[in-house]
């Protein structure tokens, strides 16, 4: 039994890249390439905070007051960000995640989602992390084991790290057309083209003192399928690439402005996700998972350059 307050430390080695997954969670706590930290993270002897690194399942992001309609059914789920009245980020962040298999670049974790209130179907969710000569690969597939089809949404929420003191610094460039505003809840309004915002950074560049917890969609993608969201440190010396691949047609960029002051603007939270926050309510891109049906979310880092 591990004494840290995560459970069992999972640490996987390929050439110079190490990642270490938990079992709390299944979150990922580092990621680091020649020494160089990828992630800002968490130490093995510290709670987890600020979402880092967790699976998000079976929704990312927030339900507006934790209520939503499902097919006859009006379901309440329980308040998880009480100061804003929502149900925030899934269900499995807290519980722990079994190890089905483990290599030493690879393992495969697996936890199920039980019929509950406000969620009553039945899920095995597996997480498979990768370390390869491409850098770090994720998997996230959900398993409707029930009879009745689920809602269903998925994410994780890394938060990346060029070693700046502050992400003011950082230089971010991220391939979406479309930025989703948000009200006080933190709900989104719509779908705004970013041309002509302070949210286009389809063209790389510093974030300076921008705040952002903010949605992007309508993602342009390289001939692979992949769109590819990059933070560099301004030097240009070195960064880091965050790959959506397979289910993911949202990503949520967090700059932490609302974290504790030892926290805020560290790291910038970059989200992969299948669907928008509060989809179960408005049903933008809600997979709609039947008896026996799976659902996959792929999505990678690859760290480039050299630090000074």
């Amino acid at each position: 039994m591990s004494d840290s307050p995560t459970g069992q430390q999972l640490t996987l080695r390929h050439d110079e890249q190490t990642a270490t997954v938990v079992e709390l969670g299944g979150a990922l706590r580092e990621y680091t390439v020649g020494g160089r930290p990828v992630l800002d993270g968490f130490a093995a002897d510290r709670r987890i905070a600020g979402a880092r690194g967790q699976l998000l399942v079976p929704w990312p992001n927030r339900i507006g007051g934790g209520r939503y309609h499902w097919r006859g059914q009006d379901l309440q789920l329980p308040l998880t960000e009480p100061e804003h009245g929502n149900a925030i980020h899934g269900l499995l962040r807290w519980t722990s995640w079994q190890v089905l298999e483990r290599d030493p670049h690879r393992i495969l974790l697996a936890a199920t989602v039980w019929p509950q209130p406000g969620y009553p179907f039945h899920l095995d969710v597996r997480a498979e992390y990768v370390l390869g000569a491409d850098g770090l690969e994720v998997a996230v597939t959900a398993h409707n084991l029930g009879e009745e089809t689920a809602p269903y949404g998925t994410g994780q929420h890394p938060y990346l790290t060029v070693g700046t003191d502050l992400v003011d610094e950082a230089v971010l460039g991220l391939p979406a057309r479309r930025w989703l505003p948000t009200d006080a809840q933190g709900m989104p309004t719509g779908t705004e083209p970013v041309a002509g915002t302070p949210y286009d950074f389809r063209a790389p560049r510093t974030i300076g003192t921008q705040r952002l917890d903010t949605a992007f969609t309508e993602l342009e993608r390289d001939s692979a399928g992949l769109a590819v969201v990059r933070l560099a440190h301004p030097s240009g010396s070195h960064g880091v690439d965050l790959r959506l691949g397979e289910g993911v047609d949202y990503v949520q960029v967090y700059t932490g402005d609302t974290l504790p002051e030892a926290a805020r603007r560290r790291g910038v939270a970059v989200e992969p996700m299948s669907c928008p926050p509060d989809a179960f309510r408005s049903g933008t891109a809600l997979v709609e998972l039947a008896p026996g049906a799976r659902h996959t979310l792929r999505w990678g880092l690859q760290a480039w350059g050299t630090a000074g």
